[in-house]
């Protein structure tokens, strides 16, 4: 590898404004005068424009975002502070409702449907002060670990554009990476955040499931879904995680413990689990979409649906007693202050439309070392781990239930 651990890496050739500040320095910028929160939103929607035939990483930009970056200049010069996220602007992922704007999720299926208000966690961000730039792409129904499957054609990765960036969450870790933005929200059921945070070069946490209101979001798999950040940095990252969990940094330190992939516990039974806890919720959540109008999938994500469907109900409840069972065992793991730490994913971005790779299918592969810790509804953030040739690695830190700031504090030492 060519850069050491957990270092930023270089971002991907011709990277935006956002590539080279932190939110620190740009918010340190706002409150000084040297910048305003109308010229960030000018130029995140420039690269924005400029990067969009590279990458196709946003499904459609705010009109609204000018007029709210000029509300928090105002705010700005009449003493009204917001907090670190003031003026500073953010993507959302197209599965998550932003008012006025639409969630298509990636499919055909939901062409034309526009959010009446925003999403719980929108709401949060707007609170703070942040500034809704738009909605990043997303894998259809973020049903897949790629990215490159989507009623508007596939995310590709800033540092490669014929590789994958991963899925689902592809256009919030391809945006920060290209440096369109310096933040994004992002979903993750299985790996959808760490995925694609680990094939882009960015920082992506997946929190304790329940730790975010999922109001407002598109679901998937509801037992495993999660709403997290995607950033530059584990500093960054842990501004956006504060705003939408309104929680406070916690002093504790932590031990790493290395896991090799083999010694995951009960890691095998844990993705079976996965594969018949998701395909099953995600067959319930569009089980008429998939009756009524089955055409409008995309015929991967309609194999995907079909096979959800034949998951029978004693298989679902043994894969969700199961999950009760090995939890304990797992957090066994965890006493002490101990963290996990194992690779992200087990191969460099694969290119776009790839199926098949040296580990077999590229589906079970991307998911293979993240799902286990979804099933058990653990904590877990992916932190760059330097470039293999020209494509980034992501390493992965797991934790016990509710220390994301933890994790965030060993990210930033590491």
């Amino acid at each position: 590898m060519s850069s050491s651990l957990g270092t930023r890496l270089a971002p991907p050739p011709g990277a935006g404004f956002f590539a080279h500040r932190s939110v620190a320095e740009l918010a340190a910028d706002l409150r000084s005068g040297r910048v305003t929160a109308r010229e960030l939103t000018e130029t995140a929607l420039a690269e924005a424009a400029r990067w969009q035939t590279v990458i196709n990483a946003f499904t459609t930009l705010d009109d609204g975002a000018r007029r709210a970056a000029d509300e928090a200049d105002r705010e700005l010069a009449t003493g009204r502070d917001r907090g670190p996220l003031h003026g500073i602007p953010i993507a959302i992922k197209d599965l998550i409702d932003v008012r006025g704007l639409p969630t298509t999720a990636g499919s055909r299926h939901f062409a034309g449907h526009v959010a009446e208000r925003d999403a719980d966690c929108v709401r949060r961000l707007r609170a703070a002060g942040a500034v809704v730039l738009g909605k990043t792409a997303t894998h259809e129904i973020a049903l897949g670990p790629t990215g490159d499957r989507a009623a508007a054609g596939p995310t590709r990765n800033p540092y490669e554009p014929g590789r994958m960036s991963g899925g689902s969450s592809s256009g919030s870790a391809a945006a920060v990476a290209a440096g369109v933005v310096p933040l994004a929200l992002g979903t993750d059921t299985g790996g959808s955040i760490r995925i694609p945070a680990a094939l882009c070069g960015v920082v992506g946490l997946k929190p304790t499931h329940g730790a975010v209101s999922p109001d407002g979001v598109l679901p998937l798999a509801p037992s495993l879904d999660t709403v997290g950040p995607l950033a530059r940095t584990a500093a960054d990252c842990r501004l956006l995680w504060t705003v939408l969990s309104g929680t406070t940094p916690s002093l504790e330190s932590g031990r790493l413990v290395e896991v090799a992939p083999e010694e995951i516990p009960h890691a095998g039974e844990l993705r079976a689990a996965y594969a018949v806890i998701q395909g099953s919720e995600a067959f319930a959540v569009h089980a008429e979409r998939f009756r009524d109008a089955p055409e409008l999938f995309g015929d991967e994500v309609r194999d995907r649906l079909r096979a959800g469907s034949e998951v029978r109900g004693w298989e679902y409840v043994r894969a969700r007693d199961l999950r009760d069972r090995v939890r304990d065992d797992v957090r066994k793991l965890f006493q002490d202050n101990a963290f996990l730490i194992l690779p992200t994913v087990p191969m460099t971005a694969p290119p776009v439309d790839a199926r098949t790779c040296d580990l077999g299918d590229v589906r079970t592969a991307l998911l293979s070392l993240t799902s286990p810790w979804s099933v058990l509804g653990l904590p877990a953030l992916s932190i760059p781990a330097g470039l293999a040739g020209d494509l980034p690695t992501g390493l992965q830190l797991v934790g016990p239930p509710g220390s994301e700031h933890r994790l965030l504090t060993l990210a930033e030492t590491l």
